[in-house]
């Protein structure tokens, strides 16, 4: 584990914090993020790092060798900012789609396009293999974001089962966790539960998420160890793929109430087609916005 400096874990808490915000927006990565501001394979290998034989090192060799083990210090600054950010944004990112629903999806859209070509830079050489790969999770995420949306669901062991999922796809650059949950028909139980504070449902869903992490770095960190080329042509088409998602004008088809939740049902259409205010300026404004940040993160990430 690298020697850092205290400004150094408040820049790794910042990450975090965007990372959080990213996964509280049905079709944003956290994985997008981390891997745009360069931690995404010091994250996947910390968690990795999280088994029986570095809890072993504690026992044999004492806390503080277990602690560098883990990478404990960044594992702590990182989750601590997207907890930040999640429990204290998840009102105002809720409000923003509500209220600025074109605006704020432009942003994201800029965000997650740039993000596509920030990925497929990372790539050393386009084989065959890795084109293929590539068309097949761009395919594979706009299949998934066409799905429809399952019914508001309460079942602590659905909810367990959704947030393993979902924390898989949190790690994938290009598959948001949150919009898993959308599919899932977790997500506003979900987010209800954090601004409501419902710590069963916070719980349930949080240690379903630690399983499902720990099951999925392990192939994650094999696949960038053993075919990197190849999982980043996949994860870029999967990126790709995703912003079917946030395209910012849609039209609704049809509003499913349950009790008091609504799951909305709608396809994409052209900005000229749209019913009402189409906020083309706004949305190309907050679209370049958007994209300029991921380069602003490339730019800083890079400089170390």
């Amino acid at each position: 584990m690298e020697n850092r400096r205290p400004i150094d874990y408040i820049t790794i808490s910042l990450k975090g914090i965007a990372m959080g915000i990213a996964e509280l927006v049905p079709g944003v990565s956290g994985g997008t993020i981390a891997f745009v501001t360069g931690i995404y394979e010091e994250f996947i290998t910390s968690i990795n790092n999280i088994s029986l034989a570095t809890f072993k090192v504690w026992k044999n060799e004492g806390f503080k060798a277990f602690w560098e083990r883990l990478n404990g210090n960044f594992l702590v600054a990182l989750f601590l900012g997207m907890l930040i950010s999640i429990l204290s944004l998840s009102k105002i990112i809720s409000w923003l789609l509500e209220e600025h629903p074109i605006p704020t999806w432009s942003f994201f859209f800029g965000l997650v396009l740039a993000s596509v070509i920030f990925v497929a830079k990372s790539i050393e050489k386009w084989t065959v293999l890795a084109v293929i790969l590539f068309i097949v999770g761009t395919v594979g995420a706009f299949y998934i974001t066409t799905l429809p949306p399952s019914a508001h669901t309460e079942s602590l062991p659905f909810l367990f089962f959704s947030g393993a999922i979902a924390i898989c796809a949190m790690v994938l650059p290009g598959i948001s966790g949150s919009f898993i949950l959308v599919l899932l028909g977790s997500y506003k139980t979900i987010l209800d539960a954090v601004n409501d504070k419902d710590f069963k449902i916070i719980a349930t869903v949080g240690i379903g998420a630690i399983f499902g992490i720990l099951s999925f770095a392990k192939l994650l960190k094999w696949m960038f160890t053993h075919q990197k080329d190849a999982t980043l042509a996949v994860l870029t088409g999967f990126i790709l793929g995703s912003l079917n998602k946030i395209w910012p004008w849609k039209k609704i088809i049809e509003i499913i109430k349950i009790g008091k939740k609504e799951i909305i049902i709608d396809e994409n259409i052209s900005p000229f087609a749209f019913e009402g205010n189409p906020q083309i300026m706004y949305a190309i404004v907050a679209a370049l916005i958007g994209f300029s940040l991921i380069f602003i993160l490339e730019k800083t990430a890079s400089k170390k």
